[in-house]
């Protein structure tokens, strides 16, 4: 369960930039693990593509603090992001469905 503490909708680039709170998940949060989580907490549906940008620890604090991206088409979020960044996303949700 994470806390939401931004979602907005960047019209200009066609996206919706979420920020939330993992409480006490500091070491133990994978990239697949809150793709997912914010998958179910938001409702989106399978065909969003959702891009988790950056989560980072919160110093003396057990709080992990997420930063995505929600794409309602996968060129547009291959056109405006890093393609490192999305091999990386690629990388941990496939690992994830191996095991």
């Amino acid at each position: 369960m994470a806390t939401i503490t931004s979602d907005a909708h960047n019209r200009f680039l066609s996206r919706r930039e979420v920020v939330c709170i993992f409480e006490n998940m500091s070491g133990r949060l994978d990239k697949a693990q809150s793709v997912q989580t914010i998958t179910e907490d938001l409702n989106l549906d399978k065909d969003k593509f959702v891009i988790p940008i950056k989560l980072q620890n919160q110093v003396g604090r057990p709080d992990v603090v997420g930063t995505f991206y929600v794409y309602d088409d996968e060129r547009l979020a291959r056109k405006h992001i890093s393609p490192d960044v999305i091999k990386r996303s690629e990388k941990s949700s496939s690992k994830e469905i191996s095991e």
